[in-house]
């Protein structure tokens, strides 16, 4: 996937439409939400993670050297304001990463994550696009706005899926890690659960846990620790979590902490929702090394953006020093390659593990 270029005319075209014809941007939401039951939600079929075998970024003659960025996003409770700011910024988002010359060729892909222990549609993913189909992406996420009531959602089913079921040129072919952006509030479970009988029982829905078998049909022997998923993800991706205010555990201490034991200094707290979107193209242009912090907030106010006071707040722990130096990967095992801006080429891939997938076990092995 990611063929094709972004278009301002093409979205404007697009948003003019569904304001003339009384549409949502979030089409296929308000289409579910009308016309089923809530026991009968499920995810568009383009953004089913069950049996996808991968999800690719890849290099092609319009896209030489394309870089993977993956957002995926809470859903649930408090969070599902985040996917519409998204969706109303890409206009903004895209004149910071192509017309300011942040990265030449990215792919983005969309995803949205729930609770995997109570919620019908607890992940969805879409495809790493280069072009307008990133809005249509966004337009068939289910805003589902469940979650088990607890203080965990399955943020690591995501990381799973992203680690095993995705496959990306700038990592495979370059040696050059993709980004991956994680927004939420809450805590990931301690394991990935191999299947539903093996998660706890919590929320509302107590019949309703599943696993990596039932959400994606990978079929593992046991279940994986939430702290090697994130290893494994962190291979090939620099993988962010932001935590933005508004939410029901903005500036919680207990989140903060174990987010930064999973991933060092690329936790970022924002203050200001509404800049989601400013938030990750400065990252990604800072982890790029095409600016510096200050070439962004001027970048910012150039575009009118309100948003530079609560990004530099944000982003200054990220941009104060190297990555990997806090990296918590380097004091478990050093031969892990660390998650440093200033080393994001130059090494060989690690292979990805097999897994038996239903209905496809030719050549696959346990893991």
């Amino acid at each position: 996937m990611g063929s094709g270029r972004w278009s301002h005319d093409a979205y404007d075209a697009a948003a003019a439409y569904r304001a003339r014809t009384g549409r949502d941007a979030f089409d296929y939401d308000a289409g579910i939400r009308a016309s089923r039951r809530r026991q009968d939600w499920t995810a568009h079929p383009d953004l089913d993670p069950y049996g996808v075998d991968v999800r690719e970024s890849r290099d092609s003659a319009e896209h030489p050297e394309s870089l993977a960025v993956a957002v995926l996003f809470d859903v649930t409770g408090s969070m599902g304001y985040v996917p519409r700011r998204l969706q109303e910024k890409l206009p903004q988002l895209f004149d910071l990463l192509l017309d300011r010359g942040y990265v030449a060729h990215p792919q983005l892909l969309f995803g949205a994550i729930g609770d995997a222990t109570c919620d019908r549609v607890p992940l969805q993913i879409g495809q790493f696009e280069s072009d307008n189909r990133m809005d249509e992406q966004l337009g068939r996420i289910l805003l589902e706005g469940g979650g088990g009531g607890q203080k965990t959602e399955s943020y690591e089913l995501a990381a799973y899926f992203m680690a095993r079921h995705t496959s990306i040129d700038c990592w495979e072919k370059r040696g050059k890690r993709g980004y991956l952006f994680i927004i939420g509030d809450e805590l990931n479970y301690p394991r990935v659960y191999a299947r539903g009988g093996n998660a706890p029982v919590t929320g509302y829905d107590r019949s309703g846990r599943r696993g990596v078998a039932e959400v994606i049909g990978d079929r593992l022997q046991d279940d994986i620790d939430t702290r090697d998923i994130y290893a494994e993800l962190r291979e090939m991706y620099d993988v962010y979590y932001i935590l933005p205010s508004g939410t029901s555990y903005a500036g919680d201490r207990q989140v903060l902490d174990h987010w930064r034991d999973l991933l060092g200094q690329n936790v970022i707290e924002l203050d200001d929702l509404d800049a989601v979107s400013e938030t990750i193209a400065l990252t990604i242009g800072i982890g790029e090394g095409t600016i510096g912090l200050d070439d962004g907030l001027a970048d910012l106010r150039q575009q009118g953006s309100t948003a530079g006071r609560s990004v530099e707040r944000a982003l200054a722990p990220v941009a104060r020093g190297p990555r990997d130096a806090r990296d918590p990967r380097d004091a478990r095992d050093p031969r892990v390659p660390r998650a440093s801006g200033a080393d994001r080429g130059g090494r060989v891939p690690v292979a990805r593990r097999s897994v038996v997938r239903r209905g496809n076990t030719r050549g696959a092995r346990w893991v």
